[in-house]
């Protein structure tokens, strides 16, 4: 068993949401050079410690937790420590209200929206995704029948991509979730986002290059995550990430 600190949790929370606010990864910094558009790469090339979009957004935040790791302390309490630490620091704004209805902000874009993954080994690796609501509100869900089949799948996506062009900051990268139940597709979705590389099953990496040939006018790429689902359902959920697709992720020492 391998122990790690709450400390050490919300440091590398504080350093991770402040970084992912101000920089871009490498991957998409390329990404976004080769779809060209002139004002987006002076962008982040001249911010400097300036965030990259004011809408620094809701910090999703992912943990893969090794099955011979522990972490004392609490997670959540540690966790939002660390992005309360990053939006004083790194002047970021506070966008949480902390109910639906009532709509008062908690004034440090606490708490954060955690996600957790139990996986083999010791090692705990923790990913900040901070999600604005342009691209957010332009997510979308449709519990599909097995006989919409790859085509019903195909029409979803690229209807869902073309209509949160205008209000989503493109170029837009798109995430597909098929599969799971209702909340786990939306998940898949989510992650998918972040993920730079080709679906490793040839099928649906091909399946990424057929929709974002018709999506590349406005978009930098499509990927795909997949899981197993019940024989009477076909869920597909779309997220989108604007142009400043923001994620950083670090595996604790």
């Amino acid at each position: 068993m391998r122990e790690y600190s709450a400390k050490q949790l919300e440091d590398a929370a504080a350093r991770l949401y402040a970084d992912a606010c101000l920089r871009l990864p490498a991957w998409v910094e390329e990404r976004l050079r080769a779809f060209g558009n002139p004002y987006i790469i002076e962008n982040f090339e001249t911010n400097g410690n300036i965030p990259l979009c004011q809408d620094t957004g809701l910090a999703a935040v992912y943990l893969e937790i090794g099955q011979d790791a522990h972490i004392t302390g609490s997670i959540p309490e540690a966790v939002n420590a660390g992005i309360r630490r990053a939006v004083k620091d790194a002047y970021l704004r506070a966008s949480i209200v902390a109910d639906p209805l009532r709509r008062e902000n908690t004034g440090d874009n606490t708490p954060a929206f955690l996600y957790y993954d139990l996986v083999p080994g010791d090692t705990v690796k923790i990913t900040v995704a901070p999600r604005g609501f342009g691209c957010e509100n332009k997510a979308r869900i449709a519990m599909l029948a097995p006989a919409d089949g790859l085509d019903g799948v195909k029409a979803f996506v690229l209807e869902t991509a073309r209509l949160a062009v205008p209000d989503a900051c493109p170029p837009v990268m798109i995430g597909v979730g098929l599969g799971g139940n209702f909340d786990r597709a939306a998940l898949l979705s989510k992650k998918a986002v972040l993920r730079p590389t080709p679906h490793p099953d040839p099928f649906y990496a091909a399946l990424e290059e057929e929709l974002f040939a018709q999506v590349k006018k406005f978009a930098i790429g499509v990927r795909i995550n997949t899981a197993p689902t019940h024989i009477a359902g076909l869920p597909c959920a779309v997220s989108v990430g604007c142009h400043s697709l923001r994620t950083a992720s670090e595996v604790l020492a």
